[in-house]
């Protein structure tokens, strides 16, 4: 794995650790030479991932669209800044940069993000994993969701199966290199998107 998109919010909640995992997950990525694909943000969870990154030396690209840019929100110190017209843009831009997708605490967007890439997953458009690193429990009822749309009968076990769950970083990155795609059949092929 050479490049990792992390999707996260741009607040840092209510709890110290959300901030000190981001920080310590960019860290990490940087000290085994992934590099970092994110929002390209200096705020919240979004600006610590990348700083941890950055102060650990590792290479962060950011993606934003013009329109936040001109928020005046864009980090000024990343190895590189795509910017892009949409939002969509911005995750499909994300999700070609990258091997692989972490998804750490945050809000709707954070959810959207996530929500589209294991969507993609499911349908054969990539075979990336995309795990969470469910800090804190961040995660949990939504993990039971996932289960609760197994049980009855809207998400087959092996696609469930393709989301990775962990509660440490290291773990995660190695589920993630260990990852392999589920071999059934696709419903759509990605020329027919």
């Amino acid at each position: 794995m050479k490049s990792i998109t992390v999707f996260c919010g741009s607040s840092f909640g209510t709890d110290d650790v959300f901030k000190e995992q981001a920080t310590l997950l960019g860290q990490t990525l940087a000290k085994q030479n992934i590099q970092l694909v994110y929002g390209g943000v200096y705020v919240g969870l979004m600006g610590a991932v990348a700083d941890g990154a950055l102060h650990a030396g590792g290479k962060v690209v950011g993606v934003l669209p013009h329109f936040l840019q001109s928020k005046e929100i864009a980090h000024k110190q990343l190895t590189e800044l795509i910017l892009v017209e949409t939002m969509h843009e911005r995750k499909t831009k994300m999700n070609d940069l990258c091997d692989g997708v972490i998804v750490l605490p945050g809000g709707y967007g954070t959810l959207e993000e996530f929500f589209e890439m294991i969507t993609w997953a499911q349908l054969g458009l990539h075979q990336k994993p995309i795990a969470v690193l469910n800090i804190d429990g961040f995660y949990n009822d939504l993990i039971k969701l996932v289960e609760t749309m197994v049980d009855k009968g809207f998400l087959k076990p092996i696609n469930r199966d393709m989301l990775l769950i962990s509660d440490t970083i290291d773990e995660l990155l190695e589920m993630m290199k260990n990852y392999k795609a589920p071999t059934v059949g696709k419903w759509i092929s990605k020329d027919e998107v």
